[in-house]
């Protein structure tokens, strides 16, 4: 079973929702590349980031997985900005 090891103390409940949602999005697949990505940066994430993840977590998550993956581009709205971000974080969590 997937979990944060992140603690939501001192997070705002906003984040700490999204914290949350980003780990139980049901499939383990994107627990951990979501789940993984909100641990290491959600309290670094500007009011505007996070408006973007919640837009972003609305996206189903074999659309949001072929995304990552590379298998098929997200829309224009959704395939920048925190995306970016996340794909990012995870080109570099695999190269460790």
């Amino acid at each position: 079973m997937t979990g944060t090891t992140r603690s939501s103390d001192g997070l705002d409940d906003r984040r700490k929702r999204l914290l949350f949602r980003c780990w139980h999005r049901g499939t383990r697949e994107m627990d951990l590349i979501l789940g993984g990505f909100a641990d290491a940066r959600i309290g670094d994430l500007s009011d505007a980031d996070v408006a973007e993840l919640e837009n972003l977590l609305e996206l189903p998550d074999p659309d949001l997985y072929a995304a990552f993956s590379g298998g098929k581009p997200l829309d224009g709205e959704h395939a920048n900005g925190i995306f970016v971000r996340i794909k990012l974080f995870v080109d570099e969590v695999q190269r460790r």
